[in-house]
């Protein structure tokens, strides 16, 4: 790494320490979440098999498992539902980002009931929203506030006048009022939305990088600091799926979840 990129993630990890604590308010989650259930695992693979080898090597390292757009696309999502929940014993989050005409949007989310999935994504407007909420029969909902891949000028370019903070309290503000359990945020937002909402609902915020970010994430948090900052639940994608030995790396992350809600009892 060169000096002047190392300089530059010194910069952006100073000013996003800044932003997380500028109140020294810790917003630990007080939920009845069993810490092991807290990590959920981005099953980001090409194929139905893939998953099944990755879920077999991580075994008990990994209970909660993230199902998006390239595994549905490769056929199968389905049967490995069912696969991870019936026989593997495990959670899944179905991660499809839900974006079209109210009634479709409904209808999709009607496919998953009695399916055992915990978590649906829905990225929409308020119609769109109240519409995935018709259908919950016990799953929860998470509406979509900002992606973690953008930043404020991407923001800008997609011509929003407000900034990623005011933008993902108006969304998560809507979101709530509309029935949805919760939301999707990067670490960094996260206190503002307890600070101004309360804990009375569900963050799960992806973008967890264990060490320093060096992919396509621009908004991202440690494990330690999405939880003090609020978050109920964590996702972990590249640092585990890339790892040399993957079930020691989530493992590391689970060690480091039950260190820190044991150390808060």
């Amino acid at each position: 790494m060169g000096i002047l990129t190392a300089n530059i993630m010194k910069t952006k990890s100073s000013m996003k320490k800044k932003l997380l604590h500028k109140s020294n308010k810790s917003y630990l989650s007080q939920k009845n979440i069993p810490p092991q259930e807290r990590l959920i695992f981005a099953l980001d693979v090409s194929s139905d098999s893939e998953a099944r080898r990755l879920v077999e090597e991580l075994g008990d390292a990994v209970n909660f498992y993230k199902l998006g757009l390239e595994l549905f696309m490769a056929g199968g999502y389905y049967d490995l539902i069912k696969w991870l929940v019936e026989k593997k014993q495990k959670k899944v989050f179905v991660d499809l980002k839900f974006f079209d005409v109210p009634q479709t949007v409904q209808s999709a989310i009607r496919q998953l009931k009695g399916r055992g999935v915990t978590f649906a994504t829905v990225h929409g407007n308020e119609e769109m929203l109240g519409a995935a909420v018709k259908e919950k029969n016990g799953l929860k909902i998470l509406a979509v506030t900002v992606l973690t891949s953008l930043d404020n000028k991407d923001i800008q370019d997609l011509g929003f006048k407000v900034n990623i903070v005011e933008l993902v309290l108006s969304r998560a503000k809507r979101a709530l009022q509309l029935g949805c359990d919760g939301v999707i945020s990067s670490g960094i937002e996260v206190p503002k939305l307890r600070a101004t909402l309360g804990d009375q609902f569900l963050i799960v915020t992806p973008g967890i990088r264990p060490v320093a970010n060096v992919d396509d994430q621009k908004r991202t948090v440690d494990v330690e600091e999405a939880f003090l900052a609020g978050a109920d639940y964590i996702v972990v994608g590249r640092p585990i799926r890339d790892a040399p030995d993957r079930q020691k790396a989530a493992q590391d992350i689970q060690t480091r979840v039950q260190k820190l809600f044991a150390s808060a009892k």
